[in-house]
């Protein structure tokens, strides 16, 4: 086969950046695409040529195949890397690619037809000898069918997406009451998200683990497996924290799931990267899940134990040659253990509410064993279009606690502020004694950070003293640059020494704290009966050291208006300046006015004008990040008017209905 020189990357964000950079290494030319909300992004600085796809929405750029070839064309690229998501597990997207002439990184048409219904791969698999989870894979999907299957299985039972992946049209039901609006509510979500509203019923397999085997295919009939990564820490059946190997796998078991996994791809004939997903039973019995027909988000903590680079793996199987390694080769490589978070753009104290803005100060972390995959750049703005996941962090270590410890440091060396996210919901997670036990299971997260007890966290009074510090500086700094004033005259007073009062608001808790401040350098704070010191050793325009009973510690601000983030001993909060604000509005939607908690699509109203309405009943769905919201009023009354339809794209606030109540 003719090889190819220049490579057309079919996606966006980190794993972009990630395929755009090792194929560049490897000496080939590279082609981004990008959306119109994607003009300035990291991808499209890091490759070597960029061709513009359309308007920001995917279904408009990212999701359009003729636009994608077309660019491949355009710019002379010879073949298309997908990433992972979007276009990457459509078997029409790869045939059409091949149908143009290219050359397509990763399984063939027909490989990607076979695993990407969930119904149809079980019942290849099945076929194959791999165990498979009882249940329902069949064609009839109506609702009474769907749910007397799932009588027969026996509660609890899974209702999945037949189409899609990534926890969405996925529900777990353990009452036979929601049966019937977990399977309407399942249909409508695969509908919206994959395009096919078909689903199965699998038996759920309670207390189990999610470990799934990574395997590669080239075209001279080899196909191995490169060890497990476990999963099992998981939200709403999105993977959370990914670690290779398991500590639930040993040697014996290992080999077995790794053979069922190559059995899998073998029944496919597979070629490239894949995963095959298990779930994994106490008394070690294992199941099949799934089969990903890509790379995964998770490849980096395989690449770190195994020494190799999947991506490069990719393009030579892609180019026809054999894998560099026999099966033998590969598992004498194993060496250590790796960890790895997902950082998202998510509020986990708001039912992990998607989050957009501009990015006000990014620091990736750095040190031995760790790597960071990330399009994070300082001043972007994350946009509602896309994934809410920013960046990965991963950590290598000779043992499974070495690479636990260097991710803890990693999560407190990492500074995203301008926008809330995920990272103290990371720190909490890996620091806690059960994760750090290796004995867990995919109920991790329901068990020991249910939603009251995560919605429950807030600052401390030290946290709260440093944002008023952090106040301070930044305003003294200010000031000393706009009157070109000397450092000395920082803290200075004409007069008797008096409390400057500051009140800081944190979500709907607001404080109010006395601050004296020394020459700028020791501050004395009230907050309400405490009484703290904070001496202040060094300050910069966005961070500073102190000292405060007896710790020291270092403080990292960002200021945009009357919002001030501080990331300081472990946790980052965002507060509000109210030293000088009105008096606080009624509670939000008391008024009556639905507005959107965020940029998003409007997936459905559900009222119209002169409809009775209930409090708390469902009026719109809207999606943001590729997530669907219920949104309600806390009132009851009578819709007085709908501004929105559906498939409408609106802003964060936007007033969506009126009720009168």
């Amino acid at each position: 086969m003719a090889r190819f020189t220049k490579i057309l990357v079919a996606n966006r964000g980190e794993i972009a950046v990630r395929v755009i950079r090792g194929a560049k290494q490897l000496g080939y030319r590279t082609v981004a695409v990008y959306s119109d909300a994607d003009r300035d992004a990291m991808h499209v600085l890091e490759a070597d040529e960029a061709v513009h796809i359309g308007p920001a929405p995917v279904k408009e750029s990212y999701l359009a195949i003729d636009k994608l070839i077309a660019a491949a064309r355009q710019s002379g690229a010879e073949a298309v890397h997908p990433g992972y998501g979007f276009l990457s597990e459509r078997g029409d997207f790869a045939q059409a690619v091949q149908d143009a002439g290219l050359v397509f990184i990763g399984p063939d048409p027909h490989s990607i037809e076979a695993m990407g219904n969930k119904s149809a791969s079980k019942i290849s698999m099945i076929a194959a000898g791999v165990p498979c989870v009882p249940g329902y894979q069949g064609e009839d999907q109506s609702d009474e069918t769907l749910v007397a299957e799932a009588r027969k299985v026996g509660l609890p039972v899974m209702v999945k997406a037949a189409a899609g992946g990534g926890g969405r049209g996925m529900r777990l039901v353990h009452e036979e009451s929601a049966l019937l609006p977990s399977i309407q509510s399942a249909r409508s979500e695969a509908a919206n998200a994959f395009g096919s509203g078909q689903l199965l019923i699998e038996k759920a397999v309670v207390d189990a683990r999610h470990v799934e085997i990574q395997v590669f295919g080239d075209r001279h009939g080899n196909v191995v497996y490169l060890g497990e990564r476990d999963c099992s820490v998981q939200r709403r059946n999105q993977k959370v924290v990914e670690e290779a190997l398991s500590p639930a796998v040993d040697e014996a078991l290992r080999q077995r799931m790794g053979e069922a996994a190559v059995a899998a791809a073998k029944a496919v004939d597979y070629v490239g990267a894949g995963t095959v997903e298990f779930m994994l039973a106490r008394d070690g019995r294992f199941y099949f899940l799934e089969m990903n027909t890509r790379l995964q988000v998770e490849h980096p903590v395989t690449e770190l134990v195994f020494g190799l680079d999947l991506v490069e793996w990719q393009l030579r199987v892609a180019q026809g040659e054999r894998l560099p390694l026999s099966q033998d080769e590969i598992l004498r490589r194993s060496r250590g253990w790796a960890i790895e978070v997902r950082l998202c753009a998510e509020d986990p104290q708001q039912n992990y509410l998607p989050q957009t803005g501009k990015v006000l100060r990014w620091r990736a972390p750095q040190g031995v064993g760790v790597r960071v995959d990330s399009y994070l750049q300082e001043g972007q703005l994350i946009s509602p279009f896309y994934d809410s996941m920013q960046a990965k962090i991963i950590a290598w270590g000779d043992d499974r606690e070495t690479a636990r410890q260097r991710l803890l440091k990693a999560l407190r060396d990492t500074t995203l502020l301008g926008v809330v996210s995920n990272r103290d919901y990371l720190l909490d997670i890996v620091g806690h004694e059960a994760f750090a036990s290796g004995d867990f299971s995919t109920s991790f997260i329901g068990k020991y950070f249910p939603a009251e007890t995560v919605a429950a966290r807030k600052p401390t009074s030290r946290q709260v003293a440093l944002a008023a510090v952090a106040l301070y500086l930044d305003d003294a700094r200010r000031l000393a640059q706009e009157h070109g004033l000397a450092p000395e005259f920082i803290g200075w007073h004409s007069s008797h020494e008096s409390p400057a009062c500051y009140k800081l608001k944190w979500r709907e808790q607001e404080y109010t704290l006395d601050v004296r401040a020394q020459e700028g350098r020791v501050f004395s704070i009230g907050l309400g009966e405490e009484k703290l010191r904070i001496d202040v050793s060094r300050s910069g325009e966005q961070e500073f050291s102190y000292v405060c009973e007896a710790v020291q510690g270092k403080a990292r601000l960002a200021r945009d208006g009357d919002s001030i983030w501080v990331d300081a001993e472990s946790a980052c909060w965002r507060y509000s300046d109210a030293s000088l604000a009105p008096v606080q509005a009624a509670a939000a939607g008391s008024d009556g006015r639905l507005l959107a908690h965020s940029d998003g699509k409007v997936v459905a109203v559900h009222v119209q004008p002169g409809d009775r309405v209930e409090k708390g009943q469902t009026l719109a769905v809207l999606e943001a990040m590729k997530m669907e919201f219920q949104l309600q009023l806390p009132v009851s009354g009578v819709v007085e008017s709908v501004s929105v339809s559906a498939g409408q794209q609106v802003k964060n606030r936007q007033v969506l209905v009126v009720v009168k109540p």
